[in-house]
């Protein structure tokens, strides 16, 4: 696996820690060869970023990345393009609802709070695969972006986070057939519950990742490596006739009905 993504590059967007799904990706990324730049939110992450990034075999830029910021995506983006030499993938990473929003009932979403949740987590992607669409062209590239069953089916406490990743995978396949002219393939990894830490700002997080495990035909949680180990195979030539797909990385629970 060392030299499947060699000479090719990445831009990963949404890496926070070193327990991050978009860390995880990236390192098995650069584990297959890829060269990669990572971006940061803001100052408060910025310097676990550029920790973890400097232990990346092909490590490139680390950049800030606001995705709310028009300006910023333009800046970042080409920044990025232009340390790298192009784009061969683009991670997408970033999900984000108001804590007032989570955890009671979904009826009681504000306006405001139903704007955000889907800008940063659905629009964003939209938003990012604009500005990166020039410099992926014709690379045979491969956009992934990361989702939760709460797409399909109603998880209590999700909420409009829900709301936003079935708007993302919507978006996966919108752009699938906007992208697929120029050779970009488009899809998402809908990931079974990790320990992040992002995740501990879902109410009941726990429990649902406990029901998940003994529900799932595998009988286990699943693990961030394996989140990756997706990715790879999304970012990599063995996937080179799959876009606009939704792949489950959760150890069968999406199969089973009860």
């Amino acid at each position: 696996m060392s030299e499947l993504m060699a000479g090719k590059t990445g831009l990963i967007v949404g890496v926070a820690n070193k327990r991050s799904i978009a860390w995880a990706i990236a390192r098995k990324l650069d584990a297959a060869g890829a060269r990669l730049a990572l971006t940061y939110q803001n100052e408060r992450t910025e310097r676990d970023v550029r920790k973890l990034a400097g232990t990346l075999a092909h490590g490139g830029p680390v950049l800030p990345l606001n995705v709310q910021d028009d300006a910023q995506l333009d800046e970042t983006v080409a920044a990025a393009a232009g340390e790298l030499g192009g784009i061969d993938v683009l991670v997408h990473g970033v999900a984000f609802a108001s804590p007032d929003d989570l955890g009671g009932r979904f009826l009681d979403t504000s306006r405001d709070g139903f704007a955000l949740a889907l800008d940063v987590s659905a629009y964003s992607l939209t938003a990012l695969v604009q500005r990166a669409e020039p410099h992926m062209a014709g690379r045979d590239a491969s956009v992934i972006t990361l989702s939760y069953i709460a797409a399909d089916r109603a998880v209590p406490g999700y909420n409009v986070r829900g709301v936003a990743k079935a708007a993302l995978e919507s978006s996966v396949r919108f752009l699938a057939w906007d992208l697929g002219e120029s050779g970009i393939r488009v899809n998402a990894i809908s990931a079974g519950p990790v320990r992040t830490l992002a995740a501990r700002g879902v109410p009941g997080f726990g429990d649902m990742a406990d029901l998940a495990a003994q529900r799932a035909p595998l009988r286990r949680e699943i693990s961030a490596d394996e989140v990756g180990d997706a990715a790879l195979y999304l970012a990599s030539p063995l996937s080179s006739a799959v876009t606009g797909e939704t792949l489950f990385v959760d150890a069968g629970f999406h199969a089973m009905g009860l």
